[in-house]
């Protein structure tokens, strides 16, 4: 970890950064900011044990600190990630460790969930198998137009059962099953057509658009982007009635909250909210 002090005119910006790097991940942290680099190539980022323990880890740290506003999930290479790691499946490395790899790559996708900050997939490659899950369960993704999507489980005889959960909720049900009973991918207009991403854009604008998502999202007020967010995730999962009943609820203590009624008096006075972010 390092700091900084940076000169602006007669100003000066103190600005705290983070770095930390492992054998699997880069973690930068920055302005409110963190992004995570898969950043294990040799196995085109595949989501070994050891690669989802540190990705956990990231995730996690200090997710109640109010300063966090985003968090960006990105890949180092032409793949973003190539899913699970073949060599941990063997019959060799026997079921009880087969069951701890499917039981972490769930809790990988619930810390994307319960985050209280969002997720956003930064893509610029092929996102396959599990490495589609995990762009598929990210808030918002943004992908480059050369970047492709597959969930080819089936080719190998392993049909891609967890990462068609995220799938069959992203895209519709034809779309779904194409990619899982085929293997074939997708391309990145076929994956924005179907829902499973939020924009393309050229690989040079990458940064740029996603940067224009983040200071989007940091005009909000935290706390009250985590309470959405949160309450997207629940009722989605409800019936439609209990969906309402559950807004209700939701909505009043939105409105009594501190963020809640700052944002009403901002309005009514035509003034720019001041969001204590609680």
């Amino acid at each position: 970890m390092f700091s900084f002090v940076q000169k602006t005119g007669s100003r000066s910006l103190s600005v705290l950064r983070r770095f930390v790097h492992n054998e699997y991940i880069t973690t930068t942290e920055n302005n409110g900011t963190r992004e995570i680099t898969l950043n294990h190539e040799k196995t085109k980022n595949s989501l070994s044990l050891n690669m989802m323990n540190h990705l956990i880890e990231a995730i996690n740290k200090n997710k109640e600190d109010i300063s966090l506003r985003a968090i960006i999930i990105s890949a180092k290479g032409n793949v973003f990630s190539a899913g699970h790691n073949l060599k941990e499946l063997q019959s060799s490395s026997g079921v009880d460790q087969h069951k701890e790899i499917f039981s972490k790559a769930t809790e990988l996708m619930k810390s994307i969930i319960l985050s209280p900050v969002p997720v956003i997939a930064k893509v610029n490659g092929f996102a396959t198998a599990a490495g589609c899950q995990l762009v598929a369960t990210c808030d918002i993704i943004v992908c480059s137009d050369s970047s492709k999507f597959s969930t080819p489980g089936a080719n190998f005889g392993i049909f891609c059962s967890t990462p068609g959960i995220a799938l069959g909720r992203s895209v519709c049900k034809s779309k779904a099953t194409y990619m899982l009973f085929t293997g074939e991918p997708i391309n990145a207009q076929e994956a924005y057509e179907s829902g499973l991403v939020t924009k393309v854009v050229p690989a040079n604008e990458l940064d740029n658009e996603v940067e224009k998502i983040i200071e989007k999202i940091k005009h909000k007020s935290r706390s009250v982007i985590s309470m959405g967010k949160e309450f997207f995730y629940q009722q989605i999962e409800l019936s439609l009635f209990n969906a309402y009943d559950l807004g209700e609820k939701v909505m009043v203590d939105n409105v009594a909250s501190k963020d809640g009624q700052e944002g009403i008096m901002s309005f009514v006075e035509k003034r720019k909210a001041k969001w204590s972010h609680r």
